[in-house]
C-alpha cells in the first residue's frame, strides 16, 4: 500500500477538477461527441490532455477545499466553466442544422430521414450534408487548435473554482443562442425564398389549368429546384464558417475574461 503514498491527495483531486473541465469541453465538441468514438477512446484522451494541461497551466492548490459542499461548488463551477466554452461552439454547428432541415422541409424531405450517428436520431439528409460541410471546414481552419487554445488560456483567466456567472456573460450567451435562428435564416434564405415561389408557381398553375396533376409535375421539381440550390449554399456555408472561425477566439476570449471575474 506505500506505492499510493506516491500520489500526493491534493494535487490528484486537482487533476480530476481539471479533467472535469476538459471532459465537458471536449465531449461538447461536435466531432468527438460523437458514438463513433468507442468511450475508452475519449476518456483516454479527455485524460492525456488534462495531464498534459495541468503540468503546464499554474494550478493554486490551497484554493481546493475540504468540506463536502465546498468541494460541490468548485465541482459546479467547473462545469459551468465547460458548457460556457462548449455552448457557442454546439450552438453555431446547431444553426448549420437547422439551417438544413427547414430546407429538407421545403424540399419535401421530412419523410427521408437518416440515422445520425452522433446522437442515434433521425435528421434530415440536408441537415447532415450541412452540418459535415461546416466541420470540415472548421478542422481545415485550425478551428481545433482555437478550441486547445482555449483550454489552455482557460486555467489563467478562470482559475480552479473561480467562474462568476455575471450578467454580462449571461447576456452574451442568450444573444449567442438567439443567433442560432439568424444565422440559419442567412445561410437557408436564398433556397427557402426560391421553392417558396416555386411552390407559388405551381399554385397559379392548378388555377389556370386545373386539370394538370399539380402534386406529380411538383413534387419531383422541387427536389431538383432545392438540390441545385443547395449545391450553391453550401459556398454560403463555407463563408459563415470562415467568418465564424476568424472571430472564434475572440468569443472564446471574451466568455473566458468574464467568467473568471474581470
Amino acid at each position: 500500500m506505500e506505492i499510493l503514498n506516491i500520489i500526493d491527495p491534493v494535487q490528484f483531486r486537482t487533476y480530476l477538477l481539471v479533467l472535469l473541465r476538459v471532459s465537458i469541453f471536449l465531449f461538447m465538441f461536435p466531432v468527438f461527441s460523437s458514438a463513433v468514438f468507442p468511450p475508452t477512446l475519449k476518456m483516454g484522451l479527455a485524460m492525456v490532455i488534462s495531464l498534459v494541461f495541468y503540468s503546464v497551466v499554474p494550478v493554486d492548490l490551497t484554493r481546493f477545499p475540504l468540506d463536502v459542499i465546498s468541494t460541490g461548488l468548485l465541482i459546479l463551477a467547473e462545469v459551468m466553466v465547460g458548457l460556457t466554452l462548449g455552448m457557442c461552439l454546439r450552438v453555431f454547428f446547431g444553426s448549420v442544422q437547422l439551417a438544413g432541415q427547414v430546407i429538407g422541409f421545403q424540399m419535401g424531405f421530412a419523410m427521408i430521414n437518416v440515422v445520425d450517428p452522433q446522437t442515434g436520431a433521425n435528421v434530415s439528409i440536408m441537415d447532415q450534408l450541412g452540418y459535415w460541410v461546416c466541420v470540415v471546414v472548421f478542422l481545415i481552419l485550425n478551428g481545433h487548435h482555437i478550441i486547445l487554445s482555449a483550454m489552455i488560456n482557460s486555467f489563467e483567466l478562470v482559475p480552479l473554482g473561480g467562474f462568476v456567472m455575471q450578467k454580462i456573460l449571461l447576456v452574451k450567451l442568450l444573444d449567442l443562442a438567439g443567433g442560432l435562428f439568424l444565422v440559419a435564416i442567412k445561410i437557408g434564405a436564398p433556397v427557402i425564398a426560391a421553392l417558396f415561389f416555386v411552390s407559388v408557381g405551381f399554385g397559379l398553375v392548378s388555377k389556370f389549368a386545373p386539370q394538370m396533376n399539380v402534386m406529380i409535375v411538383a413534387f419531383p421539381l422541387k427536389i431538383v429546384v432545392g438540390l441545385f440550390l443547395f449545391g450553391l449554399t453550401l459556398e454560403i456555408i463555407v463563408i459563415v464558417t470562415k467568418e465564424y472561425v476568424d472571430g472564434f477566439k475572440k468569443l472564446l476570449m471574451y466568455l473566458l475574461f468574464y467568467a473568471g471575474g474581470g
